[in-house]
């Protein structure tokens, strides 16, 4: 037993005879601490207690931190996934290491009864290289309306499908909401499997603000359409990332520089592959560096800062630039001159423009 105060020696504590300075009628400093240490832990348990009947049914805590427990919820267990239920998996897949997958994708994809992919031969080495042999079918912008009601007839018989894309989560600039709607409007549930996503692992390797971004996919291919498209982001106040191609990256650039002016970016390419890059400088270097080394290999996202804090331009400054942008040009060009040039939203510019050329 343990004595505060008593007589002292080791006794049935363990502690055994102090040599440290004695406290009291013959009580030391480890007495002390050792009676300390052990109030602690009462205390915690009878916390720990009180909210023992508040777990949920459906929460994975007990299983992921009891080491006697050998669930599948347990954080790093290699079990299986219980028996899948009837529905659609939407499936994340590697956007380049093969080895960034989740073992619940893996379970699913080894559990489904069909899995349907943007591109069945690059399926096939994930699935080889994972050593899982599903049924593969397609399931792309040009067999969709086709595909679709196949799916549906599936999920109505109690089939279990999934769907993965190339790379990424499938739908994020990827065919496949159209078959998810249709899925929802069925009445057929639809399970997420989250993992890799190339904006959101070029996000934060950036150095760019995350607090707040915009996805806005790939841009026009031809430079009038893509310009238009960007000038109706110069007034976001948040982070731009958008998908490239490489061929295409030099003038995307260079057009970017054009519509939004000087601001912090990064292209980002070849993520979480041997030779990954993400390469910072102002639109406008990035887009010079790029004409002169030639189309880069490989995926790449294009992350956009946000603009410098500027006082917006006053209508006095802005009826100037206008005034004189047409005497050569339309209202539409003018407007959008002017929302590049002064940070000024197109609408505002497009109005301010049309009153000078009604009153001229």
């Amino acid at each position: 037993m343990f004595s505060v105060g008593g007589g002292g020696g080791g006794g049935d504590t363990g502690v055994g005879g102090s040599d440290g300075p004695v406290i009291g009628g013959g009580v030391t400093d480890g007495d002390v601490a050792h009676a300390a240490i052990k109030a602690a832990k009462l205390t915690a348990a009878h916390v720990l207690m009180l909210g023992a009947n508040r777990v949920r049914a459906d929460d994975p805590e007990p299983d992921m931190t009891n080491p006697e427990n050998s669930g599948p919820n347990r954080i790093g267990a290699r079990q299986s996934s219980p028996q899948l239920e009837a529905g659609l998996y939407v499936v994340a897949t590697p956007i380049g290491n093969l080895r960034d997958i989740t073992l619940r994708a893996l379970d699913i994809l080894g559990g489904a009864d069909r899995v349907y992919a943007e591109d069945t031969r690059v399926a096939r080495v994930l699935m080889d290289a994972h050593g899982l042999k599903p049924k593969l079918a397609a399931y792309h912008e040009h067999n969709a309306e086709a595909a679709r009601p196949d799916i549906l007839d599936a999920l109505a018989r109690g089939e279990r499908i999934a769907l993965i894309s190339d790379a990424g989560t499938p739908l994020v600039s990827d065919p496949g909401f159209k078959l998810v709607r249709a899925v929802i409007e069925a009445g057929h549930r639809v399970f997420p499997i989250p993992g890799a996503s190339a904006l959101l692992a070029g996000l934060v390797v950036s150095g760019l603000p995350c607090d707040r971004f915009l996805f806005a996919g790939f841009l026009p291919s031809k430079s009038n359409a893509r310009r238009e498209a960007l000038e109706e982001l110069v007034a976001i106040d948040t982070t731009l990332i958008f998908y490239e191609s490489g061929p295409r990256l030099a003038d995307s650039l260079s057009d970017m520089a054009a519509a939004l002016g000087p601001r912090d970016a990064v292209v980002a390419r070849e993520l979480t592959k041997m030779f990954e890059e993400a390469r910072r400088d102002t639109l406008e270097n990035l887009a010079a560096h790029y004409f002169e080394a030639g189309a880069p290999k490989g995926e790449i996202v294009v992350l956009i800062g946000p603009p410098a804090d500027a006082p917006e331009a006053s209508d006095e400054a802005l009826d100037s630039y206008l005034a004189d942008a047409l005497t050569r040009m339309s209202v539409k060009e003018a407007a959008q001159a002017a929302a590049a040039e002064l940070r000024v939203s197109r609408n505002r510019a497009y109005t301010r423009a049309l009153n000078i050329r009604g009153g001229s």
